[in-house]
């Protein structure tokens, strides 16, 4: 690929970088109802569950809306101009996860990328199986083979997301940028680990320790 062709897709990436480095799951909360949700979470995680926990119903619901739309929106704008099968539009996919992540505007800090994941691959409509895929494995993981903490909850949902990506999805941009997705998520969850211990029952039930 010549060279001169990678710069639409670096201003997509770029794009959904910036996009995604603005952090609602923080901002939302801090300017309607001042509260901090990254001093009172105990993981410090300005996202949507905190919140929800901390600021409320439609100030939770509000952040994931925004939380999700903040990934979708570059992704799918891009896919409409630039070549989705080329493989830097990997890059596309994974910028908006990677700026929620890796904020820009907060010095590099930021939340979990949960919601910023799926929007991001919504956003592959008309190709629904990695969103299918995440949904399902969460699904899985929270109401039938219940694993806790959230923290390894989420880690084992996008390993195997990722891995299923790349078994049934013949795209290579789409299945390196589900990767990358996987790859940045892991990390930021696993920064969070705080010695809890690793718990799997079947069924659902209360889990206190979430």
């Amino acid at each position: 690929m010549k060279p001169l062709l990678w710069i639409p897709y670096l201003f997509w990436t770029f794009v959904g970088y910036l996009s995604g480095s603005v952090l609602y799951g923080y901002l939302i909360p801090k300017y309607f109802h001042h509260v901090d949700v990254r001093l009172l979470g105990d993981d410090g995680n300005p996202g949507t569950a905190n919140a929800y926990k901390y600021a409320g119903f439609w100030a939770g619901s509000t952040v994931l809306l925004c939380e999700l739309l903040k990934a979708f929106l570059p992704v799918y704008f891009a896919a409409r101009r630039v070549d989705p099968l080329r493989l830097p539009f990997a890059f596309v996919i994974a910028a908006p996860v990677a700026g929620h992540a890796f904020s820009l505007f907060c010095k590099g800090k930021g939340g979990k990328a949960i919601a910023a994941s799926f929007g991001a691959v919504l956003a592959l409509f008309p190709n629904l199986f990695p969103f299918a895929a995440l949904a399902l494995f969460y699904i899985l993981f929270s109401t039938v083979i219940v694993i806790s903490p959230h923290l390894f909850r989420s880690v084992a949902a996008f390993i195997l997301f990722a891995a299923a990506v790349l078994v049934h999805v013949p795209v290579a941009s789409v299945r390196l940028g589900c990767t990358l997705i996987t790859a940045v998520t892991v990390k930021k969850h696993l920064a969070c680990y705080q010695g809890e211990t690793l718990k799997i029952h079947f069924g659902c039930r209360h889990r206190a320790s979430d």
